[in-house]
């Protein structure tokens, strides 16, 4: 496989995303291509969740936020929905292409595409580690969050424990659900600790699929905390969870690997169609 032409990341950016497992780029997409996203998605959903596109599977209040605002999954699926050619064109875009070579190491496969809204007065996201929930094998899978508007402690930024990405997956605990919308939680380990990553809008976080995250409530009066987020595998991958077929190339050919196998890390599947 031909690996993108595009600028390398540093001796420096590498080594911080190999010890810490995450690694933020500034402006990697322009003011335009993040309005693209965010106005596609927002008119999208005017009328409310989107049969077979936005998660109703999970029970929201009426006065729940996220019963008018709930994630979006796997959009570039859908190529029958404006949304579906644009999210597939950022999935498979080639400056993501050209990171995650040099993060995986190897060629980078496309697994998943989502669509947060994090409305205000939303619930946040409870610790978790996505390989849970991909379960690749062999290493594990990158994230490629990007910040559709601005993020911080406010709005319910991303929150990460840097150097839990050395971990090996746990076995999540029960989430608290007035705080959170999903239901696993991960305790911080001892010696390591979370810290809020403030990005704005354009700004794009990788992580490793290890690493401990989550975020908080959107406590802010009006602002939304919107993101573009989507998993890649190392071409490598010799198995990972049947929820995210197809796999792809950047060139857009499917990838067959094969489903996982055994119970997953804590002895049973998990019958997951995307990171929590």
């Amino acid at each position: 496989m031909v690996r993108a032409t595009l600028p390398a990341l540093s001796p420096a950016q590498r080594e911080q995303f190999a010890r810490e497992g995450y690694l933020v780029l500034r402006q990697f997409f322009t003011p335009k291509e993040v309005a693209e996203i965010r106005e596609a998605f927002m008119a999208l959903s005017a009328d409310g969740p989107v049969p077979g596109l936005s998660e109703t599977s999970r029970s929201y209040t009426p006065e729940d936020p996220l019963s008018r605002y709930p994630r979006m999954m796997h959009p570039h699926r859908h190529p029958e929905l404006p949304v579906g050619p644009l999210a597939m064109r950022y999935l498979l875009d080639a400056r993501i292409e050209a990171a995650l070579w040099e993060l995986f190491g190897e060629e980078p496969i496309a697994a998943q595409s989502m669509f947060y809204f994090k409305p205000p007065g939303a619930r946040g996201q409870d610790l978790h580690q996505d390989n849970y929930y991909l379960r690749v094998k062999p290493g594990t899978c990158i994230a490629a969050w990007l910040a559709v508007d601005a993020a911080d402690e406010e709005n319910g930024a991303l929150v990460v424990v840097p150097g839990s990405n050395r971990l090996d997956i746990a076995c999540p605990e029960r989430a608290d659900p007035t705080l959170f919308f999903t239901g696993d939680h991960v305790a911080v380990p001892a010696g390591l600790h979370e810290i809020t990553v403030n990005m704005d809008a354009g700004d794009m976080l990788f992580f490793n699929g290890s690493l401990i995250h989550g975020s908080y409530p959107n406590t802010s009066a009006e602002r939304f905390r919107r993101a573009f987020i989507c998993h890649y595998i190392p071409g490598g991958s010799v198995e990972a969870s049947r929820w995210y077929r197809p796999l792809l190339r950047f060139n857009g050919e499917e990838v067959f690997i094969a489903d996982a196998t055994g119970g997953g890390p804590c002895g049973r599947v998990e019958e997951a169609t995307g990171p929590h």
